[in-house]
């Protein structure tokens, strides 16, 4: 609904229904006029347009209970329907959903692990044609296909001192996005806007936000709320207190990628979250630069297996679990590619480090399972248990004497912003 002030004349005067504007609005939907919809009033074309994507959902009819009865009859004769109708009514029932609570449903017969739902999505932003881009950008079905002709190949790539430069570029660049993504995660702030800040600050230092089309997602980077593991798409949910919130940030600069990502606090959040998000941390540290006191666990010569031992080690002693699903990739002129670094331990990952290998560590801590699930929208990963999850990554260069962090923040002595 819009809510109403007071004009300067003293009459009642309509807000904008557009979130975070409360102009005066004066404009109203045509459609929401044809069909008697009140209370729908915009400031500008320009609010209208922008919020398009979600307010046309008012516009539509729910279906009449004689199509759901003759649904429910024709359903009934599939083999564990019943079942499956019973599993539903009683994961509302404890979940405390109704029809009338969720006005959007994309998914109304997919039980949730969690308490997180979907919200509407913006439309698909533009990137300027000047600006270069992955072969995969303008692909009808996003497909990478440089990436598909090497998949498989053992083979990982040694950079040369020029790629490496590119290499260098690209990371300070993605680590500046991510910074400006960072700035506005706050309380009432929805990650669609995150996502809106990330897409111009990637344009704004002439990227190609990698995310945008790859395989089809249709965002420029990929926020994870709470029991979401990995590959959340940006919507209009707000932030709320107590969330924890990872923004996953890669662009392409000049024909290379740089990749991070941070988990970060929402407000005041549950002691729990806090050792999980500490602990993920620590994971990636412990991994990366210190095995022991003044040793690379990350140098010339360490197997890429042996990563997931030093991360599961520690996020085992605090009570925690690896997620074994999603693993740290190989990185370079490709956004994924050999190695495969996976992050529990007793993995069969193949390859030894060597100067000039370029990847990325991302370990994905979960409070409760391991195992996750995917939402409908086939990118979404959630745990199985609706728990918390938390990730970091950066991208590393392996050097001669031990490892290079290209994408560590630039301040603070390198420290994550959930520690400020």
């Amino acid at each position: 609904s819009t809510s109403t002030k007071m004009s300067a004349n003293g009459v009642a005067a309509h807000c904008c229904e557009t979130p975070g504007c409360n102009a005066e609005a004066k404009l109203q939907c045509p459609t929401c006029i044809k069909l008697n919809i009140q209370g729908s009033f915009f400031c500008s074309q320009n609010c209208f347009k922008g919020y398009w994507e979600s307010h046309k959902l008012r516009h539509k009819k729910p279906r009449s209970p004689w199509f759901s009865e003759q649904l429910d009859q024709y359903l009934q004769y599939f083999p564990g329907y019943a079942y499956f109708k019973r599993a539903v009514t009683q994961f509302k029932n404890i979940s405390g959903i109704s029809d009338s609570s969720t006005p959007y449903n994309p998914w109304p017969y997919y039980a949730f692990s969690g308490s997180l739902r979907p919200y509407p999505q913006t439309t698909k932003k533009e990137v300027p044609p000047s600006i270069g881009r992955p072969d995969y950008a303008d692909d009808p079905n996003g497909f990478p296909h440089s990436e598909q002709k090497v998949r498989g190949a053992a083979n990982i790539k040694c950079l040369s001192d020029e790629e490496k430069e590119g290499m260098r570029v690209a990371c300070k660049l993605a680590r500046e996005v991510l910074d400006e993504g960072v700035k506005v995660a706050d309380i009432g702030v929805a990650t669609d806007e995150i996502d809106r800040v990330v897409h111009e600050a990637a344009i704004e230092r002439e990227c190609y936000p990698s995310p945008l089309n790859y395989h089809g997602f249709p965002k420029s980077c990929c926020t994870s709320v709470n029991e979401v593991i990995c590959h959340g798409i940006p919507d209009m949910r707000p932030l709320q207190n107590g969330d924890i919130c990872n923004i996953d940030v890669t662009v392409y600069h000049r024909n290379f990628h740089g990749d991070l990502n941070e988990t970060l606090f929402i407000g005041e959040v549950s002691s729990i979250a806090k050792n999980l998000v500490k602990t993920t941390w620590e994971c990636l540290q412990k991994s990366i630069e210190i095995e022991h006191i003044f040793r690379f666990a990350v140098k010339p010569g360490v197997k890429y297996r042996e990563v997931g031992s030093l991360i599961q080690k520690h996020a085992h002693s605090q009570g925690f679990s690896v997620v074994r699903s999603y693993c740290g990739h190989g990185i370079h002129q490709l956004f994924h590619t050999a190695p495969s670094v996976p992050h529990y331990a007793k993995n069969k990952a193949v390859g030894v480090m060597k100067p000039g290998h370029t990847f990325t560590i991302e370990p994905m801590i979960s409070e409760g399972t391991w195992k996750d699930e995917q939402w409908p929208d086939n990118w979404t990963a959630v745990t199985a248990d609706g728990k918390l999850s938390a990730q970091f990554e950066e991208t590393l260069l392996v050097t001669d004497t031990g490892v290079e962090v290209l994408t560590q923040r630039r301040d603070r002595n390198g420290q994550p912003y959930f520690m400020d």
